[in-house]
């Protein structure tokens, strides 16, 4: 599973994505859990971006006293029935995450290996997310999300990743193309049909540079 990823400046969001935000959001070049981060859902008018936090569930709004678990990823497998995806998987509340590249272990040296998955072009691209809103104690609304997950057994490239012996798994890239279709998809039966592997020959990765391994602020 994914629980780190390179996002998008504000300017690939606006050229590349169609989505801008106002001039003065900021968010992180790599996020991890409850990070904010940008995601691009639908709206009438066309896509439009928000602002939310990378976990289905923030720590923020965990009841006292529970436990924490990882909502970073849902498995499409379990989407439908777990309660933290549910609900919003039956609203169709279904997002774009907009990035340049996620991270997974690679174990092929024989030691965990930070690996950089990203497009063979350099260019940015967007898996498919789920999302949900949070009425704030001071009424204002806020939002967070999760990405979704498919198994990668015998996917060329993303089987390379995670613990020899555990399962494989994989975000589910978009085309471009199916972008608006994804997010304007209000119908669970067909949005599985979305969740499927990406073309191993688009696909580049690579243990990242050093540069890559520091976060910063645009």
């Amino acid at each position: 599973m994914c629980v780190n990823y390179q996002t998008v400046t504000p300017q690939q969001l606006t050229q590349h994505f169609k989505a801008g935000l106002p001039a003065t959001t900021e968010w992180k070049s790599e996020v991890w859990q409850d990070y904010a981060a940008p995601i691009i859902v639908g709206d009438p008018q066309g896509r439009q971006a928000i602002v939310g936090l990378y976990s289905m569930v923030p720590k923020k709004h965990l009841p006292v006293g529970a436990k924490r678990y990882s909502t970073m990823n849902a498995r499409a497998e379990t989407i439908a029935s777990l309660r933290s995806y549910s609900q919003p998987w039956r609203d169709g509340q279904l997002c774009l995450v907009p990035m340049m590249g996620f991270y997974e272990p690679n174990y092929e040296s024989g030691k965990a290996e930070r690996w950089r998955i990203a497009m063979d072009d350099a260019s940015p691209f967007a898996v498919a997310g789920l999302y949900r809103s949070w009425k704030e104690p001071d009424g204002v609304t806020s939002y967070s999300f999760t990405q979704i997950t498919i198994n990668a057994d015998s996917h060329p490239v993303m089987k390379r990743f995670h613990k020899p012996g555990d399962e494989k798994r994989s975000l589910v890239i978009l085309p471009p193309e199916r972008y608006d279709e994804w997010l304007s998809c209000r119908n669970p039966d067909k949005a599985r049909s979305f969740l499927t592997p990406f073309a191993a020959a688009l696909i580049d990765t690579h243990p990242p540079e050093k540069k890559d391994d520091l976060p910063g602020l645009f």
